[in-house]
């Protein structure tokens, strides 16, 4: 009895509030799957849910779109091929490399979603929510076609758990 009380006594009560660095996590949840992952790469994109390296030796290029032979657009288009086989979204190209998140753990892409030099000068949270609220190839994830997997919640619940980490000022996990 005495252990059970003891332990009892070192757990947080059951309305404590959460750590701030765990609002993160269902943001997590998203942004580390391979719809997202797959296209943070540093050298060359990745594809299916577990990261083979693209086919066709697609690599970077300088501007993230593919090299001088071999452009994204070559084969993605602004929507998914009929059966989704190649998928497609307007623009389609990497990251940009200064948001790579290849070899990131979750405190890694928590720091760069929230670093202007890296997260594509966004300055604020609003405005890492508008992007993510708004930018083609962040909807695609959620209407990937073929079998691919969908993240882990819908949009609406992703942008809800944006909002509640921008509002508590951006926390990262420790």
């Amino acid at each position: 009895m005495a252990a059970m009380a003891a332990a009892a006594a070192m757990a947080p009560p059951a309305h404590a509030a959460p750590e701030k660095g765990a609002l993160f996590d269902p943001v997590a949840s998203v942004v580390m799957t391979p719809r997202c992952v797959n296209c943070h790469q540093a050298e060359a994109p990745r594809q299916k849910d577990f990261a083979v390296l693209h086919a066709q030796q697609v690599v970077r290029g300088k501007n993230g779109h593919g090299s001088a032979v071999l452009q994204c657009a070559a084969c993605h288009q602004g929507t998914n091929t009929a059966g989704g086989k190649v998928p497609g979204a307007p623009n389609w190209h990497l990251a940009p490399l200064s948001m790579r998140w290849q070899g990131l753990d979750k405190k890694g892409v928590c720091r760069q979603m929230r670093d202007p030099a890296r997260n594509g000068n966004r300055k604020t949270g609003e405005q890492v929510i508008e992007h993510m609220k708004t930018d083609p190839l962040v909807l695609w994830a959620w209407q990937p076609g073929a079998s691919r997997t969908l993240p882990p919640m819908s949009h609406e619940a992703f942008v809800r758990a944006l909002e509640q980490w921008a509002a508590a000022g951006m926390p990262c996990p420790d």
